[in-house]
């Protein structure tokens, strides 16, 4: 822990008014409750950078395979499920955006756009 870590926690014990061992003790047991939690609001920003690009290659992944559905669709086949298809994958594309505009707003420093 460096030293804005530790006047950070340390801050926040006194803020608490509580000790720095009893701030911690609660701090680990309240995140020990909740691993998932706790795993996400601890990830490094390039976990989160690294995470948004994997989105975006199975994004792409899934174009090709619309290219595939409109060839078929072309040659007369019939994709019944297309329509709920098409919404489920553009509702995955708005939440990566807005993951993306949420990680720069916070890089930034400010609320997201």
């Amino acid at each position: 822990m460096n030293d804005a870590e530790f006047k950070r926690f340390t801050d926040a014990a006194a803020h608490c008014q509580m000790s720095n061992a009893a701030f911690l003790a609660y701090a680990v047991d309240k995140a020990a409750r909740d691993l998932t939690r706790t795993a996400s609001e601890i990830a490094t920003e390039r976990e989160v950078i690294d995470e948004l690009f994997a989105a975006r290659r199975h994004l792409g992944r899934i174009h090709g395979l619309f290219n595939q559905v409109a060839k078929a669709l072309n040659s007369g086949a019939d994709a019944p499920h297309l329509g709920a298809a098409v919404e489920a994958v553009g509702s995955a594309a708005r939440r990566m955006e807005d993951a993306a505009d949420a990680l720069l707003a916070h890089r930034d420093g400010g609320a997201p756009a």
